[in-house]
C-alpha cells in the first residue's frame, strides 16, 4: 500500500510538472506588472490601405466594427525589460474572450494576438488573458469616446494632429492629448500611439492613466482619416 502511495505520488508530481513546462497560461506566476505602457491603436482602413493581400483586409466590409472604430494594434510596456518578459509563448484564450478580441483586434485571422503576446504581454507581468481584456478595455473607452465620432466625423479629410488631441482634452480631461502621438503613412494617419502610467484593469479609467503619463514626441503632424475601400494609395 506505502508503494503504490509513492508511485501514485511520483506521477501526480511528474504532471504538475509538465503542465508547467508546457504553458498552460493561466497557472503561471508573473513578474512585477507594468505600470507604464504604450496603448497603440490602428485606423483599419489605412491599414488595409497597404495591406490589401491580409486575410483581415480581404474580409473586411463596410459594416464591419474595424470599418469605423478604432482597432488594437498592442499594448506594450515601456521600455521593454529583459527580466520582465516571460510566461507561455503560445497564446489559448477563452472562447468568449477570442471572440471578443477577434472583433476589435481583426489580425488575429493573422495571428496578430501570438506575435503581440510574445514581443509584448510577456513584459506586462500577467496572464494572456489578463493583458489582453486590459487592452480591450482601453480600446474600447476610446471607440465610445468624442475620439472616435471625431474620425467618423471627418472621414476622407485631412486632420492636424492638434485636432485629434483636442478631441482627446474633451473626452479625458485637459493636457490628456500631449500624451498621443499620431503615426501616418503615404499621408494617411494609420495609428495612435497614446502613452499611460499607472496599474491597469478591465475597469481602470483611461483618465486616470493620461494623467501621469509622459507628453510624446515625434510623430505626423497631419494626415487623411482614410474611408471604407481601396483608394489607389501604396
Amino acid at each position: 500500500m506505502g508503494r503504490r502511495f509513492f508511485i501514485l505520488l511520483g506521477l501526480l508530481l511528474l504532471v504538475v510538472s509538465l503542465y508547467g513546462k508546457f504553458g498552460f497560461q493561466e497557472s503561471q506566476s508573473f513578474a512585477k506588472v507594468s505600470t507604464d505602457n504604450l496603448l497603440a491603436i490602428s485606423w483599419q482602413n489605412a491599414f488595409c490601405e497597404t495591406h490589401k493581400k491580409k486575410r483581415e483586409c480581404r474580409q473586411l466590409e463596410k459594416s464591419s466594427y474595424a470599418a469605423s472604430h478604432f482597432t488594437l494594434h498592442g499594448l506594450w510596456p515601456q521600455p521593454r525589460s529583459k527580466v520582465n518578459c516571460h510566461g507561455p509563448k503560445k497564446v489559448k484564450l477563452p472562447k468568449a474572450l477570442y471572440k471578443e478580441l477577434a472583433e476589435v483586434m481583426p489580425a488575429v485571422k493573422s495571428g496578430l494576438q501570438n506575435h503581440e503576446w510574445k514581443k509584448h504581454g510577456t513584459c506586462y507581468g500577467k496572464s494572456p488573458s489578463e493583458y489582453f481584456e486590459d487592452a480591450i478595455s482601453l480600446l474600447k473607452q476610446i471607440n465610445t469616446s468624442q475620439v472616435r465620432e471625431f474620425f467618423a466625423r471627418n472621414v476622407g479629410k485631412r486632420v492636424s494632429v492638434e485636432q485629434v488631441r483636442r478631441a482627446f482634452d474633451k473626452s479625458f480631461g485637459k493636457g490628456s492629448g500631449r500624451k498621443v502621438k499620431m503615426v501616418c503613412k503615404n499621408g494617411l494617419i494609420t495609428e495612435l500611439w497614446i502613452n499611460l502610467k499607472g496599474k491597469i484593469t478591465p475597469k481602470t479609467d483611461i483618465k486616470e492613466l493620461l494623467k501621469g503619463a509622459k507628453n510624446v514626441h515625434g510623430g505626423c503632424r497631419k494626415g487623411v482619416i482614410d474611408r471604407f475601400g481601396y483608394q489607389g494609395r501604396r
